[in-house]
């Protein structure tokens, strides 16, 4: 049985079953109110090498003006899910610090709030020692709450998403827990966990980065990869928190231990998410290489990109300080300040360079006779005269000195900078010997 309100392809020759029925395409309903979202924010996000030195995955700029945490919180929130906690571990100043500028706009005396849960040794001495561990440690925090159900998410991904349909689904299921999943390449697989599941979408098989994923029933080239996403029934949490708990060889981790034990012993469903207009494969990314980030800023920039920031109907919010217009200047053959096919943020000037098919955060500034080209340049920098940048993604705060040149020969950049297997160069203040940006 699955829960399809919205006209979704079954998975693998499902009956299509609609048992709620709606105007619009949301479920602001009492499912929705019930839900208590909690979105682990601690990571350390090593893959994306030196961009996190000063602060965790979660509080890296994306699209020009945003973090990554503004899409989980964005989804909750446009979902109807107003009681969300973020657990905070790994230098989480800059995190924290954003959370409470940009989402401290919700209503206390109506039961909403956006909670701050850094890892406080709340149950035991240590820091959280992993996913399921950060969720056990704040168990009488979600008691006091006393939600229906318990949505888990990650930090750390990039895309749109209701909840509202998905937990419609776990309770038409009548699931213990229910994964959000979505297809990935056998390749991609590897770094993910992967689920095998029947004609009724259960999960009878699950496998945590395995080195030969398991593709799709009458698929060769796909498998079905976890999203991170959980939904709980609260009750089922809290066993399941306190069986891992007690047992000593255990990682304390969801996709080592919780869910290959819920899909052995329990109910487990999977969710596919798919695009509610077209019905095939959403937008989602992992945003953890260098390379993936470089590439999915990137994609924004296309006329019509998957990830859509301009939707009025879905808003991503944010915190940004305010900033005077982006500005363009000097109009000379050989200095023009212009941008093509390139974002451009507040507070930017551009004077007498050219950008193209590249994304500039706020208040950076390019000076005159320089070239940035798809590149991703994030806030606070400056680029001196006579510069040449390609491929790139220069992190916040870097003063790039007169005269450089990134992105041409990598055997060089390498030297100085870190270079991708993909070919994308990384500079952040230390590789120029400056002092890391304060604020992160």
């Amino acid at each position: 049985m699955v829960i399809n309100p919205y006209g979704y392809k079954p998975w693998f020759g499902q009956k299509e079953i609609v048992v709620i029925e709606c105007q619009t395409p949301r479920y602001v309903s009492h499912l929705t109110r019930d839900t208590l979202a909690l979105i682990l924010a601690g990571g350390r996000g090593t893959r994306l090498k030196q961009l996190t030195h000063w602060h965790s995955k979660p509080a890296i700029p994306f699209g020009g003006k945003f973090r990554i945490i503004d899409f989980p919180l964005s989804n909750c929130i446009n979902s109807g899910i107003r009681r969300v906690g973020v657990l905070t571990q790994y230098k989480s100043h800059s995190l924290i610090q954003h959370v409470q500028k940009g989402w401290g706009f919700l209503r206390g005396e109506f039961g909403e709030f956006v909670e701050l849960l850094p890892a406080q040794q709340r149950v035991q001495d240590g820091w959280y020692s992993g996913t399921a561990d950060a969720i056990y440690q704040n168990l009488d925090i979600i008691r006091n709450y006393n939600p229906k159900f318990v949505l888990i998410l990650g930090g750390d991904h990039v895309y749109k998403m209701d909840y509202g349909p998905m937990i419609a689904a776990h309770v038409a299921t009548g699931a213990d827990l229910t994964v959000g999943c979505v297809e990935v390449s056998l390749d991609e697989a590897k770094d993910f966990g992967v689920m095998t599941v029947d004609d009724e979408a259960r999960v009878i098989g699950f496998s945590e980065k395995p080195k030969e994923p398991v593709p799709l029933p009458g698929r060769d080239d796909v498998a079905l990869a976890s999203m991170g996403i959980y939904i709980f029934n609260t009750e089922f949490l809290f066993e399941q928190l306190i069986r891992d708990v007690d047992t000593p060889s255990s990682s304390h981790d969801f996709g080592h231990d919780i869910i290959p034990m819920a899909v052995d012993r329990h109910k487990t469903f999977a969710y596919a998410f798919n695009d509610p207009q077209g019905g095939g494969q959403a937008y989602w990314r992992d945003v953890g290489t260098v390379d993936a980030y470089w590439q999915a800023n990137l994609e924004l920039i296309g006329v019509t990109p998957e990830l859509n920031l301009y939707d009025e109907y879905w808003p991503i919010w944010t915190y940004q300080e305010q900033q005077p217009p982006a500005k363009f200047v000097f109009d000379d053959d050989d200095r023009r300040g212009m941008a093509v096919d390139s974002m451009v943020s507040g507070g930017c000037v551009v004077s007498g360079a050219s950008v193209r098919h590249s994304i500039l955060f706020s208040h950076v500034r390019v000076n005159s006779f320089s070239h940035v080209e798809n590149s991703v340049v994030l806030p606070e920098v400056e680029i001196g005269r006579h510069c040449r940048i390609r491929n790139a993604v220069i992190d916040q705060g870097c003063k790039i000195p007169e005269g450089t040149i990134i992105g041409e020969d990598l055997e060089r950049d390498a030297e100085h900078f870190h270079v991708t297997e993909g070919g994308v160069v990384l500079v952040v203040p230390e590789m120029l010997g400056q002092e890391p940006h304060s604020v992160r």
